[in-house]
């Protein structure tokens, strides 16, 4: 049976300045994963909300899952929401996103992480955005008919990655560089003419692992006027996979002394059937090899309760009200805006 994230949500457990904060800022979340299935119950979607978020970007396939079923989960995760109004906004613009926040509601994008699903024809990327998908990655650790992946040999774009990046500035596409090979994502952003972001990436200065991103790669980012999403996941975060806000926002302040507030936001990347990715790991061990497995303990997971945390632990760092908020949405929606048509 697969193990779900149950735990109920925390009343938040943090100071009365970061729970104002927390409670007034639009918080937006760069990447999350539900259960890829086209019957899978969303209904945990509420403990973001419950931990003060206003925007979710929900992962709905990786280049281990053929296109077909992509296609499957979107339409489900489509109808689930828009089945939900009082709830949740399925967003299509900026406006949307505010729109949530002031009603107190939960925005929700959809996401893809890497290229297969693009099943090799350019015209499929006009489609998802129509469906509703907003950023995509053109890799997924391994490297495929796009972009080289992170975990393998990078070839870099191909010419066909090089296509795909063109059409996704044209249609509004906002281009991720998480999980994508250090040549293929330089690449990418010197060819993009919008924002590139990274939605779900920390700095390999502070944690050498392979899912990491040096700080040439940050800085190319914020080249573009994008912004690097720090993750919550153990693996990526310390060394014996232990998650803690304090680790977390020392991450969040390398990047902003590296490039500047501006280029920093959150994407915790929730996973929650933890089963299922367990299952994917056994099954396709060339999407998951000892690189992206490294961690000297048993590595913790992110729940979207560490969001108030994140909050607190940049209050005790020292931040200003104004650059708390810019960390936990302006920044990423200021990207948005440049970028979704």
């Amino acid at each position: 049976m697969s193990e779900r994230l149950t735990e109920a949500p925390n009343r938040w457990t943090i100071s009365d300045r970061a729970r104002k904060l927390h409670e007034q800022a639009l918080v937006c979340d760069l990447h999350g994963c539900m259960p890829l299935r086209p019957d899978a119950d969303l209904s945990e979607l509420s403990r973001y909300r419950a931990a003060g978020a206003n925007y979710i970007s929900i992962n709905v396939g990786f280049d281990i899952i053929p296109w077909h079923d992509i296609v499957r989960v979107l339409a489900h995760f489509r109808a689930w929401v828009l089945a939900r109004p009082e709830d949740y906004i399925l967003a299509a613009t900026v406006a949307d996103v505010r729109c949530a926040f002031h009603e107190g509601k939960l925005a929700v994008v959809f996401d893809l992480e890497g290229a297969d699903a693009l099943a090799g024809q350019i015209s499929m990327i006009p489609m998802y955005y129509h469906l509703g998908v907003r950023t995509v990655a053109f890799a997924y650790n391994k490297t495929n008919a796009v972009a080289g992946g992170c975990a393998d040999e990078d070839p870099g774009l191909t010419e066909l990655g090089r296509l795909a990046v063109a059409e996704a500035n044209r249609v509004g596409m906002l281009l991720d560089c998480s999980h994508v090979g250090a040549r293929s994502s330089l690449e990418i952003m010197a060819l993009s003419s919008q924002p590139v972001v990274f939605t779900h990436s920390n700095p390999t200065a502070l944690l050498a692992h392979a899912r990491n991103i040096t700080d040439e790669q940050i800085k190319a980012c914020a080249a573009t006027g994008g912004v690097v999403g720090i993750v919550g996941s153990g693996r990526f975060l310390d060394e014996n996979g232990r998650i803690t806000s304090e680790t977390f926002v020392r991450h969040i302040d390398y990047v902003v002394q590296l490039v500047g507030v501006s280029h920093v936001a959150l994407g915790i990347d929730c996973v929650f059937d933890v089963g299922e990715l367990e299952d994917w790991i056994a099954k396709f061990p060339a999407y998951f090899p000892p690189a992206i497995l490294k961690t000297r303990g048993k590595p913790e997971r992110p729940k979207p309760e560490l969001l108030p945390e994140i909050t607190e632990g940049m209050v005790r760092l020292g931040y200003s009200d104004e650059n708390i908020r810019a960390v936990l949405g302006e920044n990423f929606l200021r990207v948005a805006s440049a970028v979704w048509k």
